[in-house]
């Protein structure tokens, strides 16, 4: 029997401060004059249910992406990524195609800064002069692991635009700008969680989220708990996928029940004459729900054994009624959950790939066997990350006004 690993081995890399400011000069020849930390999340439970005006439990972590921005006179903007090296360049007057348009002309990435700026500067056409920047991004995020990197990506844009422009910096603003850029301008029906949940994460704490009024309130995440990001290594897109789909059959459900919301179903009984495709979607999103209260209430009294039950049967209901995991996601849950030192485990975020968060005992969880396990079924670059609860979207440096 090999010795267990310690988890905390992998814990979370130098910040990617330095290699964005780096960029900045490198690729686009100008010093920083702003550089922001966006964390990325991980939601311990509540998945699907931020759309449907639902409850869930995000927090914000120290894997974290990077911006070192420096203003221009003009109205154009260059934006250049560590991870391809690629300079993209337009001007803000562009930004007035479709969402379709947008996403066929530009990198991915890319147009999640467009919808941003779009927001702040080009749809309230309020006769300001919309001012340009050069932006260099730097990550520690894996993306498509579902840790949310595209909201660390628009917060982290809000924050630079409000120096930028000399605004105040509000962070629910920020995230319902986030929002509306992710749903009209890139073109993915999400709700507003992860965009919140990166703004106003908070060190040691988890988010017990409404989604409905948008409040939220704190609950510790205990120290001797280690919160563990299983990657997967499977990726799929969100743009065009079966997520919009999802969304859709909760919509008919909803028009079916004559209800506000599926937040307004209290009683699986009212599901009943449903079809059996929507009543097992409604079925998760009100169950899931009552977990997020036993989750956040269980870590409030230390009560693993409640912890474990709610882990294992929100990802059994994302498996088997919203159908959102798929067998990458399922072999690694499975495992996780049969793995000494793991406390409970499920997928997160939006399914159809990506990873699986797990709660473990520190120190006392075999990374390198689970991870070894999972490649003799799938042959997959599978990665364990052990992340902390971190600070929301915040200004690192200033360093010139630009």
């Amino acid at each position: 029997m090999s010795t267990p690993a310690p988890a905390r081995a992998t814990a979370a890399p130098a910040p990617a401060t330095g290699r964005a400011a780096a960029l900045l000069v490198s690729a686009l020849g100008v010093d920083a004059a702003v550089v922001v930390r966006s964390p990325g999340r991980v939601n311990l439970i509540g998945d699907h249910t931020d759309y449907n005006d639902g409850l869930a439990l995000p927090l914000a972590i120290d894997r974290e992406l990077v911006l070192a921005m420096a203003p221009r006179d003009d109205d154009r903007v260059r934006l250049v990524s560590e991870r391809d090296g690629v300079v993209h360049d337009f001007a803000l007057a562009d930004l007035v195609s479709g969402v379709v348009e947008a996403v066929a002309r530009w990198p991915s990435w890319t147009t999640y800064v467009q919808g941003v700026l779009r927001q702040r500067w080009v749809e309230p056409d309020d006769g300001a002069r919309p001012r340009g920047l050069d932006a260099a991004v730097a990550s520690d995020l894996p993306e498509g692991a579902g840790l949310s990197s595209s909201a660390a990506l628009e917060l982290a844009v809000g924050r630079a635009a409000a120096v930028v422009d000399g605004t105040h910096w509000d962070p629910s603003a920020a995230a319902r700008d986030g929002r509306r850029a992710e749903n009209e301008w890139v073109g993915v029906a999400t709700g507003i969680m992860d965009q919140l949940a990166v703004a106003h994460g908070r060190a040691a704490h988890a988010m017990a989220l409404d989604c409905r009024d948008a409040t939220w309130t704190h609950v510790p995440v205990p120290d001797d708990l280690d919160v563990l990001v299983l990657d997967t290594g499977a990726r799929r897109s969100l743009v065009g996928s079966a997520y919009d789909d999802r969304r859709h059959d909760c919509e008919d459900a909803v028009a079916r029940l004559g209800v506000a919301s599926l937040r307004d179903v209290d009683d699986l009984a009212a599901l009943a004459d449903l079809p059996a495709a929507l009543r097992a979607r409604a079925r998760h999103v009100v169950t899931e729900n009552e977990r997020v209260r036993v989750v956040a209430a269980a870590l409030r009294a230390g009560d693993l054994a409640e912890l474990a039950t709610a882990m294992r049967a929100s990802h059994a209901s994302l498996r088997d009624d919203y159908e959102v995991t798929g067998p990458e996601l399922d072999t690694m849950a499975a495992l996780a959950n049969e793995t000494p030192g793991i406390v409970g485990a499920r997928m997160t975020g939006g399914g159809f790939g990506g990873a699986v968060v797990a709660l473990a005992h520190p120190g006392e969880v075999d990374v390198e066997e689970m991870v070894a396990r999972y490649r003799e079924v799938h042959d997959l670059p599978a990665e364990v990350l052990v992340v902390r609860p971190a600070d929301g979207t915040s200004l690192v440096d200033v360093v010139g006004s630009g």
